[in-house]
């Protein structure tokens, strides 16, 4: 029994398993905060901002806008706005996940790799047993006739 838990674990898929629950669990709240704390403030500075600014405007689009009036009656007007890229959302995403991915490699997938190689390496062939007495004298007797 001991043996097919062994098995079962060393299983890819379980691993596989294994780490995206981890991914979302565990690695989730230090990827957002170094994100948030440090990613975030630098892309800031580029985008000269308090929050990672790096817009790029597209094009301006007539927008509805419903709003509540005075009397509380629905009032519905049309506002220019603004369509644009926001790269910072991008980049600060992209490296949330090249910083998750890093960290899953390096601490799980590595070691269970290594694991699972030392579990398939094959055992290492015996060396030969020494040759017996009789063996030797019989060596011994068929090189001198050789040299004959």
């Amino acid at each position: 029994m001991l043996n097919e838990f062994k098995k079962f674990i060393l299983k890819g898929n379980v691993v596989d398993l294994s780490t995206g629950v981890i991914i979302g669990a565990a690695f989730t709240g230090i990827v957002t905060a170094f994100t948030k704390g440090i990613v975030e403030p630098i892309l800031a500075l580029a985008g000269k901002g308090p929050n990672p600014e790096l817009k790029i405007p597209i094009m301006k689009k007539l927008v509805e806008v419903t709003e509540k009036g005075p009397d509380g009656a629905d009032i519905t007007k049309e506002v220019l706005k603004m369509i644009e890229l926001d790269l910072g959302i991008i980049i600060g995403a992209f490296i949330s996940f090249l910083i998750t991915a890093a960290v899953v490699f390096f601490v799980i997938v590595k070691p269970m790799n290594k694991l699972v190689a030392m579990a398939n390496k094959p055992e290492e062939p015996a060396a030969p047993p020494e040759p017996s007495e009789d063996v030797k004298l019989l060596t011994e007797i068929r090189d001198l006739l050789k040299v004959k």
